[in-house]
């Protein structure tokens, strides 16, 4: 990585609880690449204060995690199809001082769910209703998924999320039920959480499950994933996704996409930490 420099362009991230997934992998592959640019995760004490510094101190890019997401919105001057079309924002591009919102949690989900083959026939239990879970809830219906129950307490949310996308809504998760896949989108099994121990899922639910598919991205392998390989099912991880989204974000920032083999390192140089 270059000395701090004044000519030195910034990108950073906004999360309730930054991890270091992003800063390894962005700062790995701008020291690839021999980018004269840096990566750094805050957590805001004012998220309408944090964006308005993106913009009045020349921030390239901006990413935006777990509970921004959807905050956001009101904050941008433009929305891609790829944010508007399910009002979550992952990726702010900052372009001489306008500000545009993109969604690539949309192509991480998509891009996973073909590349392990998940049957559009699957049964689907979705277990979220923020601004990761509409993507999630986006790239499903799109990819011919249609027998999914949406599984959240807010009511609210979560008819309405169901509703959008024509799918079913249940309030909690009954420990009898039973679906082909089965996905966390909610911060349960996060590490630094008050849930950072807790199951999802039941495990009579995970038993029953064969794709178990969990979105939390720290750590990689959170109770929902220990259990889901102990019990031999096809997992899907939350640093799968992780990569994919922030390797977009990255080409939006910069313009440059990394060779795969770039790629492969920034993603080793995450996971090693």
């Amino acid at each position: 990585m270059p000395i701090l420099n004044k000519d030195m362009t910034l990108c950073i991230s906004l999360s309730a609880r930054p991890s270091n997934n992003g800063t390894r992998f962005h700062n790995h592959l701008y020291e690839q690449l021999g980018l004269n640019w840096i990566y750094k995760a805050f957590a805001p004490t004012d998220l309408a204060q944090a964006i308005a510094g993106v913009r009045g101190l020349g921030i390239r890019g901006c990413a935006v995690s777990m509970p921004y997401k959807e905050d956001v919105i009101a904050l941008v001057d433009v929305m891609d199809p790829s944010a508007k079309a399910i009002d979550s924002v992952n990726t702010i591009v900052n372009d001489g001082g306008t500000l545009t919102a993109y969604n690539t949690d949309y192509t991480a989900i998509e891009q996973l769910l073909q590349r392990n083959a998940v049957p559009s026939t699957h049964s689907v239990l979705l277990r979220g209703a923020g601004g990761m879970a509409k993507a999630t809830a986006a790239a499903l219906r799109d990819a011919g998924f249609r027998d999914v129950t949406v599984i959240a307490r807010n009511e609210e949310a979560g008819r309405a999320q169901a509703g959008l996308y024509g799918f079913a809504w249940r309030a909690d998760v009954d420990p009898s039920s039973a679906a082909d896949m089965i996905i966390n989108v909610t911060p349960i099994g996060m590490a630094g959480g008050a849930e950072a121990d807790a199951l999802s899922f039941p495990q009579g639910v995970i038993d029953a499950a064969k794709v178990v598919f969990d979105v939390v991205a720290l750590p990689a392998e959170t109770p929902l994933i220990k259990a889901a390989r102990a019990a031999g099912k096809t997992v899907i991880t939350g640093a799968e996704v992780a990569t994919i989204q922030a390797l977009e974000q990255f080409v939006l920032y910069t313009g440059i996409r990394p060779s795969d083999e770039q790629v492969q390192a920034a993603e080793d140089f995450m996971r090693a930490q």
